[in-house]
């Protein structure tokens, strides 16, 4: 069974990844540890408390399929944990390495956007990190990106960024895409 690591801190964002671990699990076989800085519990930004499977710090690659960072308050904030060498050592093992939201600023503050197309909730979030070298990579765009197992995707997104993460596991297809066709459907009724 194909195995997604999922980063979770004090605040996420739930919605991000929650269509992707309900679907994943019961529509595409997939499995999914869920990690915090220290296996902290963490509370999301609606109060869904949630007790981790094991630190972040201690995930190994070899493990997973890929590694994806939910975003939250936390990012922005000066009680940002460092994912760095956890998200390094995924992009490094080949691994599918996914940011949402103000998640993708710890994959910027971890160096793995510096050659990649990628997108966020906006250019100057990803600038705040002095660390960011990829601003000519930088995509303005309301849906996610991927670009060689590295995706990314504002927090207004999560379709887009689910898609993009079950393409990479080589879950794509026809029935995929009309599924997640349905969850867009109201954006163009506007």
């Amino acid at each position: 069974m194909t195995k997604l690591a999922i980063a979770l801190t004090e605040f996420y964002a739930d919605w991000e990844v929650a269509l992707l671990m309900a679907e994943g699990r019961s529509s595409f076989g997939l499995d999914f540890t869920v990690a915090s800085p220290g296996a902290r519990p963490v509370k999301s930004m609606g109060g869904i408390r949630v007790v981790p499977e094991v630190a972040v710090e201690r995930l190994d690659p070899q493990d997973h399929a890929g590694l994806v960072v939910c975003g939250g308050e936390i990012w922005q904030t000066d009680a940002a944990p460092d994912f760095g060498s956890t998200i390094r050592a995924f992009a490094e093992a080949g691994k599918l390495v996914a940011g949402i939201c103000a998640g993708t600023l710890a994959l910027a503050r971890a160096g793995v956007l510096d050659e990649v197309t990628h997108t966020s909730n906006e250019a100057a979030l990803l600038a705040t990190s002095p660390a960011y070298r990829g601003q000519a990579f930088y995509r303005d765009q309301p849906a996610a990106v991927s670009d060689r197992m590295i995706i990314t995707a504002p927090g207004t997104a999560p379709i887009t960024f689910t898609a993009e993460i079950f393409r990479a596991l080589g879950r794509g297809s026809r029935e995929m895409e009309e599924y997640l066709a349905l969850f867009g459907r109201e954006h163009g009724a506007n």
